[in-house]
């Protein structure tokens, strides 16, 4: 246990320092925007591609593992829909929380972590998380999220309109052409010119404690905008509204993840057991960071979602060891 701990400690450290240099001002808050596009158009593709052109194509491509982490994203929205609909929260709001809920922060933190505890062959089956994400999870959220509209009719069209929105948004991100660009290259077995692979792995390398720092910095400003909104008073997240997509981020997903691998290999499906692991880790990650930042763009309440993904940090300081140790 000690062991896990020292490796994943870094990662989180690095997680505070960025909370404390923007609460503090140290960080200006309009420079992390700044730092969100350096990792996005630059340090993360690089580390991305040159995961998938080093990663054996057949684990870009597992449809065992694709299947077991999209059942378990569609059951994780669900559930955490249902339980803020039965609540009274809208469509809107309910849809964010089930974002938040079934979308663990596997570009910031997922990639660089995983592969530190398990080696090199994690990185297949974590990409292939993002991908399934990027274009299943969010689309689906995002479609939910305007079914607020008054007539119905209105309403489907906003939300197939959104969904679409969503598959751009996903075909336009740079991490995802990054992802594809490595998988070809690793198909062809194409080596980047020695200069320039250099230059890849320069951007690369700063990626990890970028990312991680940046995460820090996004949630003190989620918090500090939250607090100094006018709407505050107003929309302000009790425990019953937090809580329980606390509950199912780091439970309730890593467990459908668990429980669908386990069906999987009983059904006799080609899927790995150290990809298997490496899923299930990956459902154990705190929320996505970015999730505030369209949750923002699209009305919801961002104080809320600021929130969750704050506690759902925190507790996977303690919590994450265990479900190493318990996955090992």
């Amino acid at each position: 246990m000690l062991a896990i701990f020292s490796v994943t400690f870094p990662f989180f450290a690095l997680v505070a320092a960025g909370y404390g240099a923007a609460r503090t001002r140290l960080l200006p808050l309009e420079a992390i925007p700044g730092l969100n596009l350096f990792l996005l158009y630059f340090a993360l593709p690089c580390m991305l591609f040159r995961f998938g052109a080093n990663t054996p194509i057949a684990q870009l491509l597992d449809g065992s593992a694709a299947l077991v982490w999209g059942l378990a994203a569609l059951a994780a929205v669900g559930l955490a829909v249902a339980l803020a609909r039965r609540g009274g929260t809208n469509w809107n709001d309910a849809a964010f929380g089930a974002l938040v809920a079934a979308f663990p922060n596997t570009g910031f933190m997922g990639v660089p972590l995983l592969v530190a505890l398990l080696g090199p062959m994690a990185a297949g089956p974590v990409i292939l998380t993002m991908l399934v994400d990027m274009v299943l999870t969010s689309s689906l959220c995002l479609a939910l999220s305007r079914l607020d509209e008054h007539d119905g009719g209105a309403g489907g069209r906003a939300a197939l309109a959104a969904a679409r929105k969503a598959l751009r948004g996903a075909a336009m991100n740079p991490l995802a052409w990054s992802i594809g660009l490595g998988a070809l290259a690793s198909a062809l077995q194409w080596k980047p010119w020695a200069p320039l692979d250099r230059t890849l792995a320069m951007l690369g390398d700063a990626a990890s404690p970028t990312a991680l720092f940046t995460i820090g910095a996004v949630l003190a400003r989620s918090t500090l905008l939250a607090k100094s909104s006018p709407e505050r008073p107003a929309r302000r997240a009790g425990l019953q509204g937090v809580l329980p997509v606390v509950a199912v981020k780091l439970a309730v997903h890593p467990l459908l993840v668990a429980g669908l691998g386990w069906a999987a290999l009983r059904a006799g499906l080609p899927l790995a057991p150290a990809a298997f692991a490496v899923l299930v880790l990956a459902a154990a990650l705190p929320s996505a960071s970015n999730v505030s930042l369209l949750a923002e763009r699209f009305g919801a309440d961002n104080g809320r979602i600021a929130r969750i993904i704050l506690w759902t940090t925190v507790a996977t300081f303690f919590s994450y060891p265990l479900v190493v140790d318990w996955v090992r």
